[in-house]
């Protein structure tokens, strides 16, 4: 690993480390990137096998259990996914977008490191034995379907991948799973969902959760394998279904099977209570973002009214979740006096409107939408679209540049309106 940076009046200074140097093994075993580092760090009594200045140099070291190197390393290389899925999002892209996009990340680090989803199509009893050694869990996994056949169909991966032999391997050894279905109609669902879930149901509770997402689908699949679009009447359909299916797989403290909002929403039927998602967090996935969110905007009603002074501002949202906030958030709002609120639709027309969540949003459909407007003070809007450095949109535009293009400032909060007025200079 190489060394970019050395801090001072610590144990790599002492040792005459400088940027440019590696570190190579701890205790004989090499050391392959940060969790590796952490993990064998830790030793009270070490042999470190280090690059200095392009010679190999070898330590022998005694010091605390919370003592590292103090050192800085660079980046791991991120590993790519070894499939190329049929609804992969990254091939429907359109160009333009921020360029880290285009990569599909495959790399269980970052399961474990971040909650992404991975399929484990590229992990090998190697990586499975450092997982159980290091415990790397949980760990999220992509599943989709679990029938071989299916499995190629849909991942365009050419081999059977072996998959419930890696989760029976990892499960067996203490690891624990979320996994995810990202549902297609006509493809994965019915007798093939009822199949994958009993499936990944046997290791259960080892096997945690599995949440049911519905397919994403973009404007740009020319020449791509033709998936119908998750319409109002299928989520009807399949949410009529969902007791069923929990009640054949049921969980614990906390159900087995979850959905994304997205079905509740389409399917026009309330959403659960925070309390029934158990004590496990998907939110990230877009499992119980919008009660989480109801439930801390209703808290947060007293205080909001409390600190609120006469202004007024905009609340940019995608399509899908419009109406909702239209009607909880900007109607109680705008019953606060002095206070003006205009929750605007932004339509995705860089991804297609079929592609209806905030999230997804881009700096060039807010300003295209929103310029013009009367807007306000400023305008708000998620901070899921930005970046995981809260610096750029999917389409490399800063918070600063649409400000600029809008002639207000345009802010993101953090899944809180009350924020939103302890940011605002309304409170």
């Amino acid at each position: 690993m190489k060394i970019v940076k050395v801090y001072s009046r610590q144990l790599g200074e002492e040792l005459g480390l400088k940027p440019g140097d590696r570190l190579l093994r701890i205790n004989g075993k090499k050391v392959l990137d940060h969790l590796d580092y952490q993990f064998r760090i830790t030793e009270e009594n070490l042999l470190v096998d280090l690059e200095i200045d392009g010679k190999t140099v070898q330590y022998d070291i005694e010091k605390n259990y919370d003592t590292d190197l103090g050192v800085e390393f660079e980046e791991f290389k991120v590993r790519s996914c070894a499939n190329d899925c049929v609804f992969c999002f990254v091939d429907q892209l359109p160009p333009g977008m921020r360029s880290t996009l285009y990569f599909r990340d495959g790399d269980y680090r970052l399961s474990y490191l971040h909650g992404h989803y991975i399929t484990m199509t590229n992990m090998g009893q190697r990586e499975l034995d450092r997982i159980v050694e290091q415990r790397l869990s949980p760990l999220y996994v992509s599943v989709h379907v679990t029938d071989k056949v299916l499995r190629k169909k849909l991942f365009l991966y050419h081999k059977d991948d072996r998959l419930l032999n890696k989760i029976k391997f990892l499960t067996d050894n203490g690891i624990l799973l979320h996994t995810q279905i990202v549902l297609m109609p006509e493809q994965n669902d019915g007798k093939w969902l009822v199949k994958t879930l009993k499936d990944l149901y046997q290791f259960f509770p080892g096997v945690n959760s599995c949440s049911i997402v519905p397919v994403g689908l973009t404007g740009h699949r020319e020449g791509l394998f033709s998936i119908p679009h998750i319409t109002r009447e299928y989520a009807k359909s399949m949410m009529s279904e969902a007791y069923t299916l929990r009640s054949q797989f049921p969980g614990s403290d906390h159900p087995f099977i979850y959905f994304a909002d997205e079905w509740y929403i389409l399917a026009g039927i309330p959403f659960p209570p925070v309390k029934a998602y158990g004590n496990i967090d998907l939110t990230e996935n877009g499992i119980g973002q919008v009660s989480a969110f109801l439930k801390k905007f209703t808290k947060d009603k007293k205080r909001i009214r409390e600190i609120a002074k006469p202004g007024c501002f905009t609340i940019a949202t995608g399509t899908l979740i419009h109406d909702i906030f239209r009607e909880a958030i900007g109607g109680y709002l705008n019953e606060i006096p002095g206070v003006s609120v205009e929750v605007v639709p932004v339509t995705n027309r860089v991804f297609g409107s079929s592609v209806s969540v905030s999230g997804l949003l881009t700096g060039r459909d807010i300003i295209d939408q929103l310029k013009g407007r009367e807007l306000g003070s400023s305008v708000w809007l998620t901070h899921r679209i930005l970046n995981d450095d809260g610096i750029k949109t999917l389409d490399d535009y800063s918070l600063d540049k649409i400000s600029s293009e809008l002639g207000v400032p345009v802010h993101t909060s953090n899944d809180s309106i009350l924020e939103i007025f302890e940011r605002n200079n309304l409170g």
